[in-house]
């Protein structure tokens, strides 16, 4: 069995703070999602940055191909009433 086998890739996302969406901080190998989520903490959240962890086993990503974009996402582009550009967010509104 090779390494990878036994300690599978972690990918890593983040939440600043509440409010704001998770970002992709970084990969972690380890053996279980536990220990995947003890280290993404040690490693990624020693200044108390974060308020939450995601850990996803970099096995189940699926990404689209960037080659297919324009088949993939041509059937959003005629519904321009779901852009954002149509919306008013108020003041007091910081982050969405």
């Amino acid at each position: 069995m090779t390494a990878s086998q036994l300690w599978p890739l972690y990918e890593i996302f983040i939440r600043a703070r509440g409010g704001l969406d998770h970002k992709h901080v970084g990969s972690i190998h380890a053996v279980d999602a536990r220990m995947a989520l003890e280290h993404a903490r040690d490693v990624y959240t020693r200044r108390l940055e974060g308020v939450s962890i995601w850990i996803v086993r970099s096995t189940d990503i699926i990404a689209s191909d960037p080659a297919d974009a324009d088949s993939l996402f041509e059937p959003a582009r005629d519904k321009v009433y779901r852009h954002p550009t149509f919306y008013e967010i108020p003041d007091e509104v910081k982050t969405l």
